[in-house]
């Protein structure tokens, strides 16, 4: 019986001890900025920079003050063409974890 006991307490102690050094798992989400504007170069780089200011402003709301932002993936859709001139949505998306 005794056996038994210790060998209970060291499996409970193990299994304490292990659950112990597994690290924090980390949260994430996808966050989006679209911009609708002339040309395409523009509303693309517009998209990424307003990206940035809304993950910014997404964390602080939130009490978030350490995360990581993954690659910044943009995608445009022609809007409006005009034969001179022409008119583009770009989305900027990036994963931030925390």
């Amino acid at each position: 019986m005794r056996f038994a006991h210790m060998i209970a307490a060291a499996l409970v102690l193990a299994i304490s001890s292990i659950a112990a050094v597994q690290p924090a798992e980390a949260k994430c989400t996808r966050l989006a900025f679209s911009v609708n504007d002339y040309g395409k170069d523009g509303p693309t780089k517009d998209a990424k920079e307003l990206l940035d200011k809304y993950i910014a402003e997404w964390t602080a709301e939130r009490g978030i003050t350490s995360y990581t932002t993954g690659k910044k993936d943009v995608t445009c859709e022609l809007f409006l063409d005009f034969i001179v001139f022409d008119e583009h949505t770009c989305r900027a998306e990036a994963n931030v974890c925390w």
